[in-house]
């Protein structure tokens, strides 16, 4: 099992969707928020995002609420890890 994998199994994120990962790890404010509501922007619904920071996006948060995105946040022992997905519309 991947990284990336180990990482969204820990969240309620969709496990049958294809997975985008984000390593923001090495950018400056603000960047990492720039950059993560960029790729979304060209994602698919049906594309998990998995962002990798050094730190939690706290202003990040309020972005995804607004645009109606799901998310949860991991923390491992070399990043804090942002699953970011579409809800399913029934």
């Amino acid at each position: 099992m991947s990284h990336d994998a180990t990482v969204l199994a820990e969240t309620d994120a969709p496990a049958d969707r294809p997975v985008e990962t984000l390593d923001v790890r090495e950018l400056g404010p603000p960047e990492p928020l720039q950059r993560t509501l960029e790729l979304l922007a060209e994602l698919s619904d049906e594309v998990v995002l998995a962002q990798r920071n050094d730190r939690a996006p706290q202003f990040l948060y309020p972005k995804l609420d607004e645009r109606g995105y799901a998310y949860e946040t991991v923390e491992d022992d070399d990043a804090t890890w942002t699953v970011v997905w579409t809800e399913a519309r029934e």
